[in-house]
C-alpha cells in the first residue's frame, strides 16, 4: 500500500457524545493530512452496551446468547456510521463497515467468540481509493453468517487482529487515561504512568482486573509481536508502549498493583474425597463456557473436602446453577456464593529473580489486619483474595511498600 498504515482504536468514552465523536474525527483527519493510511476501530457510544444489556434483562433475564450478540453488535454500528459522517463533514472520504463486512470470521461461541481468520481485501480496496476505513469493533461473523461478539473489551482485539492482518506500522489504542499506570489512579493518586511494559506483564495485569486492555488482545499482540501504543483520547501526550521486552526490566521487581472487585467465590462443601469428583465439577463448568480462575481445595480428617473457586460475577448465577446440580450428583453438601470478595495482585517480570516478594506482600497485608482467603501465584504475579472492603487500602499500602510512587 506504500504509505504508512496506522490502526487506531477509540473506546466508548472517546465517542460518548456528539462533541467527542467530532473531536475523534478531527484527530483522525489530522493523521490523514500527514498522508497516513488509516483504519479506525470504534467501540459503542459511552454506556450503550450496558444500556442494551439492561434492556434485554427487562425482556428476559436469561436471554439466548445468539440474540444478545445480535443486540449488542448494534452499538458499534451506530458509532462507526456517526464517525464516518463527522469525517465527511470535515471534507474527507471515510467508509464504515461492520465486523462481518470486513471478513472477521469467528467460531460460534456467542458473547465470547474467538477470531478464526480475517479477510482484509475490502479494507485494502477502500484504502487504495484513499478512504479512511472505520470498522465496528467487538464483533464478527461465523461461517454460517451468524453475528458474534468478542467479549468485553473486544474492540481492542479487533484493532490488534487487524493490525496483524494488514501488517500495520502502528497500533494505537486510545482510552480515557494517559497510558498504563502502576495502579488505578482513581484509587491511588500517586500512581505513575509506565513508559513501556512487556506483553507478559500487561497480559497478567489485564487478566487480573486492570481494565485498560482486553487480555485476549494482548495474547494476540504477543503471539504476532504487534507493538501497541496505549494513549489518551483527550491529549496528544505519548502514552505507554506494550512491547516484547523492556530495557532493564528485571531491575524493577514489581511493576504494578491491580484490584478486581468483579469476581465471586463459589464453595462446594463436604465433597467426597475420591478421584474424579473435581474433574466432574470443572468439566461441567467448562462445557457451559464458564471460565474458572483461582481454585483451593481443603481435605479434612474425615476424608471430605471443601472446594472453593472464583468466577466472574457475570457468570456467578449460571455457575451456581450448574455447580448445585453437579454437587447433588456426586453427593456433596451445600454450594455457597460469596460476592463480597476482591482480588489484589502484584505484577512484575523482576519477581522471577528476586526472592521474598510474596513474604513482603503477605507481611504488608497482615500489618493492615487484612485476612487472606485464597492465594495464587505465577512466575510474574501474586494474587490474594480478600474482603472487598479492604481492597483499596491494600492497593494503597502495597503501592507504597513496593515504591511504585517514585
Amino acid at each position: 500500500m506504500g504509505k504508512k498504515l496506522i490502526v487506531q482504536k477509540f473506546g466508548g468514552s472517546s465517542v460518548a457524545n456528539v462533541e467527542r465523536i467530532q473531536k475523534v474525527a478531527r484527530r483522525v483527519v489530522s493523521y490523514k493530512k500527514k498522508n497516513y493510511n488509516l483504519v479506525v476501530v470504534v467501540s459503542a457510544l459511552g454506556d450503550t452496551t450496558d444500556e442494551l444489556i439492561e434492556l434485554a434483562d427487562k425482556i428476559n433475564s436469561e436471554p439466548s446468547e445468539r440474540e444478545m450478540d445480535m443486540l449488542l453488535s448494534t452499538g458499534e454500528q451506530i458509532s462507526v456510521a456517526l464517525l464516518a459522517m463527522a469525517i465527511h463533514k470535515l471534507g474527507f472520504e471515510a467508509i464504515s463497515f461492520t465486523g462481518a463486512q470486513v471478513g472477521i470470521i469467528t467460531d460460534s461461541s456467542h458473547t465470547r467468540a474467538r477470531i478464526i481468520k480475517i479477510n482484509g481485501d475490502k479494507i485494502k480496496e477502500a484504502l487504495k481509493k484513499g478512504r479512511i476505513v472505520i470498522v465496528a469493533g467487538f464483533q464478527g461473523m461465523t461461517l454460517d453468517q451468524d453475528i458474534t461478539t468478542l467479549g468485553r473489551g473486544g474492540s481492542d482485539l479487533t484493532a490488534v487482529a487487524l493490525a496483524k492482518e494488514l501488517k500495520a506500522d502502528e497500533c494505537e489504542i486510545y482510552t480515557d487515561v494517559k497510558g498504563i499506570y502502576t495502579t488505578d489512579p482513581r484509587i491511588e493518586p500517586k500512581a505513575k504512568k509506565i513508559k513501556a511494559i512487556t506483553y507478559d506483564e500487561m497480559l497478567e495485569m489485564a487478566s487480573l482486573g486492570a481494565q485498560v486492555m482486553q487480555a485476549r488482545s494482548i495474547e494476540v499482540a504477543k503471539k504476532f509481536n504487534v507493538p501497541i501504543h496505549v494513549r489518551s483520547s483527550f491529549t496528544k501526550d505519548t502514552g505507554t508502549m506494550i512491547i516484547e521486552e523492556v530495557k532493564n526490566m528485571e531491575e524493577v521487581v514489581v511493576s504494578a498493583i491491580t484490584l478486581n472487585k468483579g469476581e465471586s467465590k463459589i464453595t462446594v462443601c463436604d465433597v467426597p474425597d475420591h478421584p474424579g469428583v473435581a474433574a466432574k465439577i470443572f468439566n461441567e463448568l467448562a462445557s457451559k463456557g464458564v471460565s474458572v480462575d483461582m481454585i483451593v481445595q481443603n481435605v479434612g480428617h474425615l476424608r471430605q473436602t471443601d472446594i472453593s473457586f472464583t468466577v466472574a460475577k457475570t457468570d456467578a448465577s449460571k455457575t451456581l446453577k450448574i455447580t448445585k446440580k453437579v454437587a447433588k450428583e456426586v453427593g456433596a453438601g451445600e454450594v455457597l456464593e460469596d460476592d463480597s470478595i476482591a482480588r489484589v495482585s502484584i505484577v512484575g517480570v523482576g519477581m522471577k529473580s528476586h526472592p521474598g516478594v510474596a513474604a513482603k506482600m503477605f507481611e504488608v497485608l497482615a500489618k493492615d489486619k487484612i485476612n487472606i482467603e485464597m492465594i495464587s501465584t505465577s512466575d510474574i504475579s501474586i494474587s490474594c483474595i480478600i474482603h472487598k472492603k479492604f481492597g483499596e487500602t491494600a492497593v494503597k499500602t502495597l503501592h507504597e511498600k513496593f515504591d511504585l510512587g517514585k
